[in-house]
């Protein structure tokens, strides 16, 4: 007797996958089944979601945070969540306050620093991602916060960080001081003599 089996469907493999890969990530208790399918879609690639995907996936993570304000990876999936719809303000309150709820919080740190590093405030980014490689408890964190800061590094060498033109403005500064500087005494030896 011969048996028929059939394959499952694109959609039944697509929620065989996300069911296995949500049991990996163990999301909290308070984040819908939804949320968590669009989670994982971002977390495959952030570009996939649609506009109206990520408002309706902020909203849901708004309201799990509503639910469980003191849960910091809530609040990290918000800020990452944020960061992917565009809003950088409201990603760095959310992030920077998961890192308050758990300064322990490996992810928390990585994820606020590389906001930060995206932001190209460096100095803040590295800090960041240095407490994260402090915190690594695998071989696979420590090579993520490694490379989070060797990017880090370059973009400090290179000049490329808000506020990076500074450096660069003051060589023009400086001789306009020694110029000054020299008028002011040209001044001061004509008024005394």
């Amino acid at each position: 007797m011969t048996t028929l089996t059939t394959l499952p469907s694109a959609p039944e493999q697509e929620m065989a996958l996300v069911s296995a890969q949500s049991a990996a990530l163990s999301f909290p208790p308070v984040i819908s089944e939804p949320a968590r399918m669009q989670l994982l879609r971002m977390f495959r690639d952030p570009n996939v979601l649609e506009r109206e995907e990520r408002a309706a996936l902020v909203t849901q993570l708004k309201e799990a945070v509503a639910l469980e304000p003191q849960v910091s990876e809530l609040r990290v999936l918000l800020g990452m969540a944020l960061c992917v719809n565009y809003d950088g303000q409201s990603a760095m309150e959310e992030l920077r306050e998961a890192c308050r709820l758990a300064p322990e919080s490996f992810i928390a740190q990585l994820k606020l620093g590389e906001l930060l590093m995206r932001l190209r405030i460096c100095d803040q980014a590295a800090e960041h991602t240095m407490l994260a490689a402090d915190l690594a408890t695998t071989s696979l964190q420590a090579e993520m916060a490694r490379r989070q800061a060797a990017t880090i590094r370059t973009m400090q060498r290179e000049g490329i960080e808000r506020g990076g033109y500074g450096k660069l403005l003051n060589l023009f500064r400086l001789p306009r001081t020694i110029f000054s500087r020299r008028s002011e005494e040209k001044n001061a030896v004509v008024v005394s003599a």
